[in-house]
């Protein structure tokens, strides 16, 4: 038995900031951002929208799009590093809100391979037959910690949420899935305080719940493990690089993402860009692209997509898919 995505969606929060918007906050510039990043504009959650409400609306959509309502669903697996609170999380949260219960509904935390690693693991329920319909959700409100007087991390970072429903299938959809970390760059990017750790305030009063990030480091690194992972999934499928439709990337940095598309000998034509709509929003940003390919009706059906993500930890992943 395999899985298969029978549908997807995705949801922006309606408050856009721009890189315009950006200049009249800190020494900064449209063309300078654009150059570096790619990025032209991100979305911010309206005070008191959360994590599970950007979900929420995008899961909602994944399910429209799938024909399928809440009491199909079996299992729920919540990709985010901004989690609603500490506990219940977000998988449960989301299944209260849907109206449903008594089924496996899990967060997963991987930072910006959140959604690679749910997704994963919905595929491994479905092929191992302990569900039928699972709804897999990546979502983030990394808006809430950006230290928006830091331009290093401030032009990078927005809101959003991205969903698919995963459904059993004869023949192979999500044909692979290959996951990889290395914590010991644990201090290249990273957010520093927690229930364990504690909230400690500094000399502004402030608790530093802020991401932090060594940019160049973290570039190179990204660029070779992706690399290294693409690698990795073409050849555990005995495939060439040229067997992939499209690329649907984690939207972080168009260079990273033009670095991962000369890998593969694809043109920047087959590969889904969405970062300068919405910047990068971490573990949404891949089915926010993904959903973004399937409604403008550039992914068809029977194509082979290739998925990637890259995060804090360091995380990284890739998930190969007959769509």
């Amino acid at each position: 038995m395999y899985s298969r995505i029978a549908g997807t969606g995705s949801y922006l929060p309606e408050k856009v900031l721009t890189n315009h918007d950006l200049e009249k906050m800190f020494e900064t510039s449209d063309e300078w951002i654009r150059e570096r990043t790619g990025i032209g504009q991100r979305h911010i959650a309206a005070e008191g929208q959360t994590t599970v409400d950007l979900g929420l609306e995008a899961a909602r959509r994944a399910m429209e799009a799938a024909g399928v309502v809440p009491e199909d669903l079996d299992l729920i697996v919540f990709g985010t590093t901004t989690p609603d609170q500490i506990f219940p999380n977000c998988g449960t949260l989301l299944q209260e809100r849907l109206g449903v219960r008594n089924f496996p509904a899990m967060g997963v935390e991987a930072a910006c391979s959140g959604f690679i690693y749910a997704l994963s693991i919905a595929d491994k329920f479905i092929r191992l037959g302990d569900a039928k319909c699972a709804l897999v959700v990546g979502a983030e409100t990394l808006s809430r910690i950006v230290d928006w007087t830091d331009r290093s991390t401030a032009i990078l970072f927005g809101d959003g949420a991205g969903a698919v429903v995963l459904k059993p299938a004869d023949d192979p959809g999500i044909i692979s899935t290959h996951l990889r970390a290395d914590g010991s760059h644990k201090d290249l990017l990273y957010c520093p305080v927690g229930p364990s750790k504690g909230f400690p305030v500094d000399e502004r009063g402030r608790t530093p719940m802020f991401i932090h990030m060594a940019g160049n480091e973290v570039f190179k690194i990204a660029v070779k493990s992706l690399g290294s992972i693409v690698d990795e999934t073409l050849a555990a499928n005995g495939l060439d690089k040229s067997a992939i439709d499209w690329l649907v990337p984690h939207q972080a940095n168009i260079r990273i993402i033009q670095a991962t598309a000369k890998k593969l000998d694809i043109p920047l034509e087959r590969v889904i860009l969405t970062v300068e709509e919405h910047g990068n929003t971490s573990a949404a940003s891949v089915p926010l692209a993904l959903d973004a390919g399937v409604r403008s009706g550039r992914i068809k059906r029977g194509e082979l997509l290739l998925l990637e993500a890259f995060g804090g930890g360091f995380t990284w992943g890739s998930a190969l898919i007959r769509y």
